[in-house]
């Protein structure tokens, strides 16, 4: 792999496919430590690189015994977790396509990524999705096995046990930079059903080495086998799914966080290298703050001067005396932040962008240095990125080697160079129009200075392509909407939309939507049930709704109860930099997606008249079902069995006018 002082990406451009990462690393350094994992008491084991090779060659051959070919897609429906790891490597091997979906997607998604890739086989975690996937059999004659991944692989390994490694082996030796390794299906509050982005291992691999070499000036200051990350961006997203590439290629032994407790294994893991959204370090700083102020007001003071000294500390051009003396004064408050990290983190990546300047530069004096990164799946993840001593706070850097970044009179940056896309999965017209004269069009809008340094300011479309995506769930993003919302926050959960005096809320989930002062439109003569069914359609119209339905008669005035979908409610915790850990149902009750919902019924309330403007609303993390009882076949919701399910969350809402 070369010699230390060399970022390891060079070695990385010469590789013909992602399983050169682990056969490679395990001719050259078996003992090498590439994972950690949990053992069965909860503790962190580590994973050889012979012997993670070893694992993937079980799986590899169980999926030649299966009938998978080169090029054949496999779906994997679970979420981030070590088998998925040794899985999609084993996939590669065979030279066969992932095709990954999270667990949190919906039943709508699913079947229409399987009916479009038409996989040879799939891994799915959980019986409602393994019911669905295995139910597409009769229809798709291509779909061969269905597997649980609950099972743990071990039918895969199983079925492929009496055969020879070298079965793997020969497929491997075909492998081709320009073979398509993955078709990623974003999530997006665009649209339910975007467009499969092929990407291929070659594209992979050289946005992981040009990002290396961006970072190995700070990474080759640690010492051999102690570069490691907990990784909690999800593996079925770019997101993720880049920065494991991207440690493989920079030898960071990676750990991928469980389901709760974010920090507490950050913690217990103790990284050096921390690969991160945004949410986490503001999450860590918020909860230093709420720390102080819980203490009192003296508190409160000597840690934002303690923010003061940090910030200015890493901002100096030239450090003084003074600036020294002032940070050492308030180590001990740093040191604690430090230690809510691991105590070891020697490099902070921001995935994505989204970290204010104030804050990196907090970090970045605590003794922490973060740098953003940014790119789309259409990029291969990544195309500009910060490097420690080469950074503006708050911009996600400069353009990667070999790239350039162009931003349209309509504000929408662009990028030529470097690792793209091959293209949307079946869909020429849409691969074609992500270009606009060889420039790919990244479907956010940015900011570039005289420097070179990137801003990203919000996104203007899901995907790169400008063609439409059939269906109704076409509405504008999440950054969009947020515009045209006049929210004054209120303690305790809620908040009030139009120009009204604040009233105290109840329990997160539940927000007044009081309807605005001024005189609203003129409606023409319609009957009520008609004007609210149009007030409901205009609401599921939005991406993150899914269902809605209004209460009116009996009540003193008009309310809701809305449900949200489910993928889309995944997709928003992304965007908004919310940890991985975080469940469903906090995050319909975040204070954030409350006030989206808000905006949403706060403009539908000016095409009713006053008496069924709604003025409170529920917000429910599970859509109603059919099996439930709460929704006919049809689709239509059974009003009297949602009225019964959901009487307490209703009267709450009504109490709480009281």
């Amino acid at each position: 792999m070369g010699e230390p002082s060399v970022s390891p990406g060079v070695w990385a451009r010469g590789l013909s496919g992602l399983s050169d990462l682990v056969y490679g690393a395990a001719t050259e350094e078996a003992h090498a430590e590439v994972f950690s994992v949990r053992g069965e008491r909860g503790r962190w084991e580590r994973v050889s690189a012979g012997g993670f090779a070893t694992e993937v060659t079980g799986v590899a051959k169980g999926l030649v015994a299966a009938g998978v070919g080169e090029g054949d897609r496999v779906l994997v429906v679970a979420d981030s977790q070590q088998e998925w790891v040794r899985l999609a490597f084993a996939v590669w091997s065979v030279r066969a396509v992932l095709v990954p979906l999270a667990t949190s997607v919906s039943v709508e998604r699913v079947v229409h990524v399987v009916r479009q890739t038409r996989p040879a086989a799939a891994v799915v975690q959980g019986d409602r999705f393994l019911r669905v996937v295995s139910g597409l059999q009769r229809e798709l004659p291509d779909l061969g096995r269905v597997w649980s991944m609950e099972a743990g692989l071990a039918d895969v390994v199983t079925l492929g046990a009496y055969m020879d490694a070298s079965s793997v082996r020969f497929r491997r030796d075909g492998a081709m930079a320009e073979d398509a390794a993955v078709v990623l299906y974003p999530l997006s509050t665009v649209s339910r059903l975007t467009r499969g982005v092929v990407l291929s291992h070659g594209a992979l691999l050289s946005a992981a080495a040009d990002l290396v070499d961006r970072m190995w000036p700070r990474l080759s200051e640690l010492p051999a086998g102690r570069a490691s990350t907990l990784l909690d961006l999800p593996l079925s997203q770019i997101s993720g799914l880049a920065s494991l590439v991207a440690c493989m290629v920079g030898r960071v032994r990676v750990g991928l966080a469980g389901a709760s407790g974010l920090m507490r294994q950050v913690e217990a893991f103790k990284p050096t290298v921390l690969v991160c959204s945004a949410g986490v370090l503001e999450s860590v700083f918020e909860g230093e703050r709420g720390s102080a102020r819980s203490t009192g007001w003296d508190s409160l003071g000597t840690f934002n001067a303690a923010v003061d000294a940090a910030v200015q500390f890493d901002r100096a051009v030239k450090r003084t005396a003074w600036q020294r003396l002032s940070r050492s004064m308030y180590d001990w408050q740093f040191s604690r932040v430090r230690e809510m990290l691991g105590g070891r983190v020697h490099l902070a990546v921001c995935w994505g962008g989204g970290l204010s300047a104030r804050l990196e530069s907090f970090f970045g004096g605590v003794g922490v240095p973060v740098v953003q990164v940014f790119g789309t799946a259409e990029s291969a993840g990544v195309f500009v990125a910060g490097a420690v001593g080469d950074r503006v706070p708050g911009t996600v850097g400069r353009a990667l080697e070999g790239r350039e970044v162009w931003v349209s009179r309509e504000g929408e940056a662009h990028v030529r160079g470097g690792a793209v896309f091959s293209g949307y999965w079946g869909d020429g017209e849409a691969s074609r129009s992500a270009f606009r004269e060889g420039w790919l069009a990244t479907g956010f809008a940015a900011e570039v200075d005289a420097d070179g340094f990137v801003t990203v300011v919000g996104r203007v479309r899901a995907q790169a392509a400008t063609v439409e995506v059939p269906g109704r769930f076409v509405a504008r993003a999440v950054e969009a909407s947020r515009a045209a919302v006049d929210v004054e926050a209120v303690e305790g959960g809620g908040a009030v939309a139009g120009p009204v005096e604040p009233e105290p809320v109840g329990s997160a989930g539940s927000v007044e939507a009081v309807a605005p002062t001024e005189a609203l439109p003129v409606v023409a003569e319609r009957g009520d049930a008609e004007l609210v069914a149009e007030f409901e359609a205009r609401l599921r119209a939005h991406p993150l709704i899914s269902q809605v339905l209004v209460i009116v008669e009996g009540r003193p005035f008009a309310s809701a109860l809305v449900t949200l979908v489910r993928d889309q409610l995944e997709y928003w915790r992304l965007v908004n930099g919310r940890p991985l850990s975080m469940a469903p149902e906090e995050i319909a009750g975040d204070r954030d997606l409350l006030r989206e919902v808000q905006g949403l019924v706060y403009e539908a309330n000016r095409s009713v008249p006053r008496h069924l403007a709604v003025r409170s609303f529920h917000v429910l993390a599970e859509e109603f079902t059919v099996q439930s009882g709460l929704v006919q076949p049809s689709g239509e919701l059974r009003r009297e069995a949602v009225l019964r399910a959901f009487s307490e969350e209703i009267d709450g809402l009504y109490r709480r006018r009281e």
